[in-house]
């Protein structure tokens, strides 16, 4: 079972830029495992590829007009000032061998980012009105309610997408690349297992997309962002279009391409 949980949170003093990038709270989030569970702590660490979660940047509460989130700050985020943090789950033993972490979570003890304190005042599990990044949904349910005849597939790149290439990243959001990072982490944690898909028959047919350049990861990273939907054309096996749909609909999870655990490759579901 795949878990997507947005904490709200509160800083109790002012967060410098140079520590609401994603390495710093990939660093939190460890610290936070290694304080109920050091092996577990080591083995998320320690996993070389499809680590078993992902993570957001810091990002604050105030409405968005657009589905782009925050990556890259240029000043301190305020005392007082609400935000929130996704943290995502893969692999639903890690959940349950953090239910030390998210029963004891006390409002009144910081976590400490950088020299900063943050508050905790909730943690959310399901979709709320104003949070689509909060859900969590049995895999075998996920497979199951995704449709066999819809043959549109929409996505939304709220954080810079990036895919290895060789030695070298690419940035564009072919169908290929983005169903297969998808398909691969589902593979790897889901125990249905997707083959090969049919990627002759898959074609964008609407994007609203542009690059992104962020230094958010010790070097510069370069990136997608936006909106980008395919179309299956053709006769197609309704199994595959099924598997499809539900690696559309896993994409809130496992988010697409590289850096998912330093709040890269942030996407969802249109």
């Amino acid at each position: 079972m795949p878990y997507s949980l947005v904490l709200n949170l509160t800083p109790v003093s002012p967060i410098s830029p140079g520590y609401l990038s994603g390495r710093h709270l990939h660093a939190l989030f460890l610290t936070l495992v290694t304080s109920v569970d050091r092996d577990l702590g080591n083995y998320l660490h320690d996993s070389p590829t499809e680590k078993a979660f992902t993570l957001s940047n810091l990002q604050l509460s105030q409405p968005k007009r657009d589905r782009i989130l925050r990556v890259d700050y240029q000043k301190p985020i305020p005392p007082g000032t609400p935000c929130w943090w996704r943290i995502t789950l893969l692999d639903d033993n890690i959940f349950s061998q953090l239910s030390h972490l998210w029963l004891n979570l006390n409002p009144d003890r910081p976590w400490h980012l950088g020299s900063a304190d943050l508050k905790i005042s909730s943690i959310l599990g399901t979709p709320q009105p104003s949070q689509p990044w909060a859900n969590a949904c049995p895999y075998l349910q996920l497979y199951e309610q995704s449709s066999d005849r819809d043959s549109i597939l929409s996505l939304a790149l709220a954080t810079p997408t990036a895919f290895r290439k060789g030695k070298y990243d690419n940035s564009l959001p072919t169908a290929e690349s983005v169903f297969n990072s998808i398909r691969s982490r589902w593979n790897k944690y889901s125990g249905i297992e997707i083959g090969e898909l049919p990627f002759d028959s898959i074609f964008p047919n609407f994007f609203n997309i542009r690059t992104e350049i962020t230094a958010d990861i010790k070097s510069k990273f370069i990136g997608c962002i936006g909106e980008i939907s395919y179309r299956v054309f053709g006769d197609i096996d309704p199994v595959q279009i099924k598997q499809l749909n539900a690696l559309a609909n896993y994409a809130l999870y496992c988010g697409i391409g590289r850096k998912t655990t330093m709040g890269m490759g942030m996407a969802r579901r249109l």
